[in-house]
Order: C-alpha cells, then structure tokens, then sequence
C-alpha cells in the first residue's frame, strides 16, 4: 500500500523566496563595493565578493526551486524534489571558492600593507549591508523550516554567514579606525574565510547525506517507533523499516504483520490507520506498508534475503 500526502504549501511559491535573495544580493553587492572603493579594505573588498557569490547562489536556488516544483511525471515517478540538493551543492562549493578568494586576497595584502581611507562612511555603508542580509536571512531560513526546503534553509545560512563576515569586518576596521593597527584588516579577512570553510563543509556534508538517500535523522526514527509501539499492543508486529529524505519529502517503508485470523478488511483498516497516524507526526511523508500474517514463518523473511 502506498500513500503520498500533499504538501501544505506548493513548492512553486518557494520561488518567491529566492527572489528576496536575489534582490538582498544585489543591494548588498552595491553597498559593499561602495564601501570597498571608499576605503581601499580588503575586509570589505572580501565581504563584497562573498555578496557577488550569494547573488549566483540565489538564481541558482530559484532555478532549482522551479524545477522541484514540478510534479511527478512518467520518468521521475516520485518527482523532482532532489533538484534541491544541487542547488544546495552548489552553493557549498561556491562559498569554498568565496572562502578561498578571501584568504588569498588578505595574504597578499598582509604581505603588501596599503594604507585605509574614509572608514567611518565604509563602516556606516556596510552595516547597512548587513542589515539587509540580516532580514533577509531571517525570513529565508523561516520560510525554509517550515516548508522543509534545503535550498531555502541553504541559502538563509549563506546570506548569515554574510552577516557574520560583515560584523567581524566591521569590528575590525573600527579598530583600525581607533588605533591604526592596519594590520588587522587582512587578519580578520583570513579568520572570516575560514569559518566560511566550515559553514561551506556542514552544508555539503548534509547535501551528500540526501543524494545517497540517508535514513530519516535519528529524531524523525524514534518518532515511527513510538508509533509502531502503540499497534504492537494491538497484537502488529512490524519489520524490514527504512526510510530516506529526499529534500522535503520523507519516505517510510515498512511490513505490517497482523494475526492470520483478521480479516481483509480489519487488516487493511488497521495499516490506513497506522499511515495516517506517521504521516500526523510526520508531514508531507510518502508511505510504503507492506501487510503480512503474523503467524506465517516466512512473513519474517526480508524482501532482499535471499
């Protein structure tokens, strides 16, 4: 028996969201490049590129946003959804090369020191910037846990990281302003390209984790369980369970094992009852049942045993 829940939402209207951050990127791109040529920063120059990337990542994630909206068709029977992960991919190894282009450019200018100008308008201009992205960032990663969309809760992280590269860019550049240790600019454009590193690994680690069709989080596992245990009193055993996300949708497999004695009917009331009570806890799940007599020995025989 299988049985697919409609999503809440459509996921064609996630596109909306993807074009806030398209519209975030561009502002924050004029802003930040304003207060790199008013100040010659590296600091600033790095929290620009880092924009130019959160602009190719936001029509990256609307592309794929479009195509998971798609429903399911003749040669993607269970849809498009996984179009997600490449977005997400993509954006990961985008954020490595903004990392790697930041790094670069303040090991050169600590090895070649070249004097700042105009910082309080530059800091005044990047703060604004970070506001921006601030907000943005907020209602992407909002609209993303809801929907259950790694491209929208991907793309939120990225403009956050922004956010985070721009406060420890502005910090910097006020003590320079203060105390004139100018050196401070290309150090704190290497400590923010690192920890854009980590952020870049923990998003494609959780993209991989979804193309290989990893198992439910361990959360999500204990919540089928206690499910499972409520019909176990009610004399249905269950076995061979596995599930997978595949971006916003889960997938639950399962064989029901009931009394030989129940009836057809009874049997089947009982396996609706058991979809209807996952798909309660978990949302838009696509369910899998598989009904067995309990009292038959090869019942207990997994479907890849030989």
């Amino acid at each position: 028996m299988t049985k697919q829940h409609e999503q809440p939402g459509s996921r064609a209207a996630l596109t909306r969201f993807a074009w806030l951050s398209i519209a975030a990127s561009v502002i924050t791109i004029a802003l930040k490049s304003g207060a790199y040529l008013l100040t010659n920063s590296v600091g600033f120059l790095s929290d620009a590129v880092e924009s130019l990337v959160n602009l190719v990542a936001g029509i990256m994630a609307l592309v794929m946003l479009t195509i998971a909206a798609r429903p399911p068709d003749e040669s993607h029977a269970f849809g498009h959804s996984k179009a997600e992960y490449f977005s997400s991919t993509t954006e990961g190894i985008l954020i490595l090369v903004a990392a790697g282009g930041i790094i670069s450019t303040a090991v050169q200018r600590f090895l070649n020191p070249q004097p700042l100008e105009q910082l309080g308008i530059g800091l005044i201009v990047s703060a604004a910037a970070s506001v921006v992205n601030f907000a943005a960032s907020r209602t992407l990663l909002a609209a993303g846990k809801r929907e259950n969309s790694i491209t929208l809760e991907a793309d939120a992280h990225h403009l956050m990281t922004d956010v985070w590269t721009s406060v420890g860019v502005i910090t910097a550049m006020g003590i320079v302003a203060l105390t004139g240790w100018q050196v401070l600019d290309p150090v704190v454009a290497v400590v923010v390209g690192l920890n854009i590193v980590w952020t870049a690994y923990q998003l494609l680690r959780r993209s991989v984790a979804g193309l290989m069709d990893a198992s439910l989080p361990d959360a999500e596992q204990k919540v089928i369980e206690a499910v499972m245990s409520k019909y176990r009193g009610r004399g249905v055993a269950f076995h061979a369970l596995r599930t997978r996300q595949s971006a916003a949708r889960r997938f639950v497999s399962v064989h029901v094992l009931v009394p030989g004695a129940w009836t057809v009917h009874d049997a089947h009331h009982v396996a609706e009852d058991f979809e209807g009570d996952i798909r309660k806890e978990l949302p838009d799940a696509i369910i899998h049942t598989h009904l067995e007599p309990v009292d038959d020995e090869i019942s207990m025989h997994d479907v890849n045993e030989n």
